[in-house]
């Protein structure tokens, strides 16, 4: 299992040294960086990391959430809190056979003092949430040793056989293109589409597609675009839909 750990837009060059320095306690060594408003390099965050240095200097940094989740098979997006229309956050613990099922995963956290927005969760296949007493708010290297603990301890256990599932890259193409075939069939229109696809992605993700089958999925949504353009054509054989 190679887990990243994605920051999003984190503000202070001391809570990334210091995130960095729990992702090496807990021997995570794949820190990416999302818009960061610092620069990860400053003294502070060095001083903060101690000797994880090497992990502030090799880290990746993206544009966007989205590509820094390209290449990652399960993405698992942290909050304090119950969101509208998103599904509820589960507890680390439940979350880790699926976790250490995976071949690449990843561990999102948000921005110090707003964390994920609700687009960035939608982003992710599952949401934990640190169980926490009255005060729920947690330091952002605090959340990051906890959850990197949680998912990391006992690696020495035999592990779940791995599963290569879809990458996000892929994911997020498909939904991209169920959201064109809803429009086109006129099973959702502009105001509710946002809230319809939320349902869908929350079904979808789920199921844990392999890319084969998402692949599959995208070919029943190409033969609904043809049939619609079609008319009442004869329909293509299943071996046309690869």
């Amino acid at each position: 299992m190679s887990l990243a750990v994605v920051l999003v837009s984190p503000k202070t060059p001391g809570n990334i040294g210091a995130a960095a320095r729990a992702m090496l306690n807990m021997g995570a060594r794949d820190l990416r960086l999302v818009a960061p408003r610092c620069d990860p390099l400053d003294p502070q965050a060095v001083a903060m990391a101690v000797h994880a240095g090497e992990l502030l200097r090799s880290a990746q940094i993206y544009p966007t959430l989205r590509e820094a989740l390209a290449d990652r098979d399960l993405s698992v997006g942290t909050t304090a809190r119950l969101r509208a229309d998103l599904p509820t956050p589960r507890h680390p613990a439940h979350v880790r056979p699926l976790v250490r099922g995976a071949v690449s995963p990843a561990l999102v956290f948000g921005p110090e003092e707003s964390g994920l927005i609700n687009s960035d969760l939608e982003q992710c296949q599952i949401s934990v949430q640190i169980p926490t007493a009255e005060y729920a708010s947690l330091n952002l290297a605090q959340a990051v040793l906890l959850v990197c603990y949680e998912f990391l301890q006992g690696q020495d256990e035999v592990a779940p056989k791995e599963r290569r599932s879809a990458t996000r890259e892929q994911m997020e193409a498909m939904y991209s293109h169920l959201q064109q075939t809803m429009h086109l069939i006129g099973y959702t229109d502009a105001v509710r589409a946002r809230h319809t696809l939320r349902l869908w992605r929350a079904m979808l993700d789920r199921a844990q597609m392999s890319s084969a089958e998402s692949q599959l999925f995208r070919g029943f949504l190409r033969q609904v675009r043809w049939k619609v353009e079609q008319g009442s054509a004869a329909p293509q054989s299943p071996g046309d839909l690869e």
